[in-house]
């Protein structure tokens, strides 16, 4: 025979009991309650005094039509009903916590970092981004791809984040930091005569090479022209020119022209090698171009993942003397 007020085991809570008239503060602190066992130390924990908690519990007990806790002068102890109940309790305050959380997300624009990069930059920044995103998993990455004069451009508009490039030409609105010197060197037909180990730049005298389209112009290829000037020849250009790295590589294999590329680019392709390019060995600087007045934390971010990685795997280390394989 059960006592007024408490529930025979199985039973559980009495149907004539609507949700709408327990309140989620009260079952917070049933729930605190239920933990400490003390009132005293339960009121402190919600930051109300003894007699309020004692009150509360009271009410959610009338609602309910059960006894959930026994009190007596020096002992605080859940009924059989009251455990039951906390269990149940507990599923309802994960939910509501977890609903709450859903819908602040969904309030949220989700937060993206656009950066841009001209596509012969891409595998220089591959690991910075992917350190990024491993350590910022909320993070969308909006990739560009643009030389550095339109990331500029696009940085001083407000429509990109992050740029990656040579920071020659910055203007003083734009915050720089290098990470990266990048082998330079050549693409060439394995069975090419100048396939056997480093290529000398003054051998590229009078071979076609391949560029990027003269209107755009960007900074790498100015890059190796100024490289091959300073051993006394402008290069020759092939007519004509390529948007994908994969149509510049079949180029190359049909022995139409040769291609400068820096060692982070140089993937292993069928039929084709890569030699670094010597008297003078030549390293491309790539930086990490943004705003000088952006502070926001992904921008943050994405300078502290450059500049760790290029201290972790020496990318500004001194270039050894002789080039042995392309560097990862």
């Amino acid at each position: 025979m059960t006592k007024a007020g408490d529930i025979a085991p199985g039973e559980g809570v009495p149907t004539r009991v609507a949700g709408r008239h327990l309140e989620l503060r009260q079952l917070r602190y049933f729930v605190t309650l239920a933990e400490e066992l003390h009132f005293g130390r339960a009121a402190a924990r919600e930051h109300i005094v003894q007699s309020a908690l004692s009150q509360q519990i009271q009410r959610l007990e009338r609602a309910l039509g059960v006894e959930l806790v026994r009190r007596t002068t020096h002992h605080v102890e859940l009924t059989a009903t009251g455990c039951r109940f906390l269990a149940e309790v507990r599923e309802i305050l994960t939910h509501v916590d977890r609903a709450a959380a859903a819908a602040a997300g969904a309030g949220r624009a989700p937060r993206t970092l656009r950066v841009g990069v001209a596509d012969e930059g891409y595998d220089a920044v591959r690991q910075v981004l992917h350190e990024l995103l491993q350590g910022h998993p909320d993070l969308e990455i909006s990739q560009v791809e643009v030389g550095v004069r339109d990331q500029m451009r696009m940085l001083a508009e407000g429509s990109l984040d992050v740029g990656v490039g040579r920071a020659s030409a910055a203007p003083p609105d734009v915050a720089s930091v290098l990470f990266r010197l990048d082998p330079l060197g050549v693409l060439l037909p394995e069975c090419h005569p100048l396939a056997a180990g480093p290529v000398p730049v003054a051998a590229l005298a009078g071979r076609r090479l391949l560029l990027g389209p003269q209107d755009r112009a960007p900074e790498f290829d100015e890059f190796v022209n100024e490289l091959c000037r300073s051993v006394g020849f402008s290069p020759t250009r092939y007519p004509g020119s390529v948007a994908s790295s994969r149509v510049a590589a079949d180029l190359v294999l049909q022995r139409q022209c040769v291609l400068c590329l820096p060692a982070s680019s140089a993937t292993a392709l069928p039929g084709l090698v890569w030699q670094p390019l010597v008297a003078p060995a030549a390293r491309y600087p790539w930086s990490v171009l943004w705003r000088a007045d952006d502070r926001t934390e992904a921008v943050s971010a994405f300078v502290r993942y450059a500049r760790r990685l290029s201290a972790e795997r020496g990318w500004l280390d001194p270039a050894p003397e002789l080039f042995g394989e392309a560097a990862g």
